[in-house]
Formats: C-alpha cells, sequence, structure tokens
C-alpha cells in the first residue's frame, strides 16, 4: 500500500510540475519594478525636462513665461477682449490674468481701453511691440503638443489621457489645481502666493 500511495503522490507531482511549466509564471511586482519604474520615472523627468527648458528659452530669449505667451496668442487672435473672456479663453482665473496683464502693459506689449460701447468695460488689445514679439516668438510648447495629440486616433488620445491621469493619482496630486499650460511654476509669479493656479 505505502508503494501505492508514492506512486500516486509522483504522479500527482509530475502532473502539477507540467501544468506549472505549461501555465507562464506571472511576474513577481520586483521583477516589473525593476525596469518598469525606472522607465517611467525616466519618462516623466524627460517631461519636466522639456518644460523647463521651453520655459527657460522662452524668458531668456523673449522675457515671457509660457502663460504670458499663451495670453498675448489669445488677445492678438481676437484683435481686442476683455480680461473675463481672455480667462475662459485660456483657462485661468481673473486675478491670475489681471497680474499677466499688467506685467504685459507694463513691458509695452498690450494696452487696455475703455469699451466705446460701454465705458464701464474695459478691454485689451496688442500693441504694435507684442505684434512684434509674437512673431519672433516660438510657438507656447502646448500648442506644438496639443496639435501632435489631435493627429493621433482617438483611441490613442483617450489612453494617453486615462494613463496621465493614473499618474496624477499614483503621485497623489489630484487635490492640485492646475490650468491647461505647459509651464512651469506659478502662472502669475506676482499673485503665485495669493492665488495659485
Amino acid at each position: 500500500m505505502d508503494d501505492f500511495v508514492k506512486v500516486i503522490c509522483m504522479r500527482n507531482i509530475r502532473t502539477q510540475t507540467k501544468i506549472r511549466s505549461k501555465t507562464p509564471r506571472r511576474p513577481r511586482i520586483d521583477d516589473l519594478s525593476a525596469d518598469i519604474d525606472e522607465d517611467v520615472l525616466r519618462s516623466l523627468r524627460r517631461i519636466f525636462h522639456a518644460v523647463d527648458r521651453s520655459s527657460r528659452r522662452l524668458s531668456r530669449l523673449h522675457g515671457l513665461t509660457g502663460p504670458q505667451a499663451i495670453c498675448l496668442r489669445a488677445i492678438d487672435r481676437a484683435g481686442r477682449i476683455n480680461p473675463g473672456h481672455l480667462a475662459r479663453e485660456v483657462s485661468l482665473s481673473p486675478p491670475t490674468i489681471t497680474g499677466i496683464l499688467d506685467r504685459l502693459e507694463r513691458a509695452g506689449l498690450v494696452k487696455r481701453e475703455r469699451s466705446a460701447r460701454d465705458k464701464r468695460q474695459v478691454v485689451v488689445l496688442m500693441t504694435d511691440a507684442g505684434r512684434a514679439l509674437l512673431r519672433r516668438s516660438p510657438p507656447p510648447l502646448q500648442e506644438q503638443f496639443t496639435r501632435r495629440l489631435v493627429e493621433l486616433p482617438l483611441t490613442r488620445q483617450r489612453q494617453i489621457a486615462r494613463s496621465l491621469r493614473m499618474v496624477v493619482q499614483l503621485m497623489e496630486a489630484e487635490d492640485i489645481e492646475a490650468a491647461p499650460l505647459l509651464a512651469l511654476g506659478a502662472a502669475n509669479p506676482e499673485t503665485a502666493e495669493e492665488h495659485p493656479t
């Protein structure tokens, strides 16, 4: 009887070994982490570096922040625009827009006037200096990125959006308010502490 039990046990062990060898081994978290986490971190670092490099270049060569450049482009497209409409157009808060417009006006790139139709309303216009600066400056990084993103198939765009939302969750950053701008730091450095973006 003991020999019979040994034979049955050996058959079971062989069968289980064959089954295990046919089913692929599930990779352990440690196996995945070694390669994937480094790849993800490198990709994030490249993104941060690209945004930083673009922001620094725009500031160094043209004296503008990314949000200021976005506002200038929106003002140029509109011709004349109310600050509230501008805030909605570029997805920034009205206090942030006010700070940006103050800086752009001090630099002589835009001017504010009372509306001809309603003197209570203020409109923003580009100056010749502002238009000249726009012609010399490269398009903001998010315009280049958005143009390339929309060329992808819609399913790929959605996949990228889902993946980035997951990255935000993994970084526990869901509570951070952010305008759709690819720029480092606050949209308006003068009001960064009062009105974070």
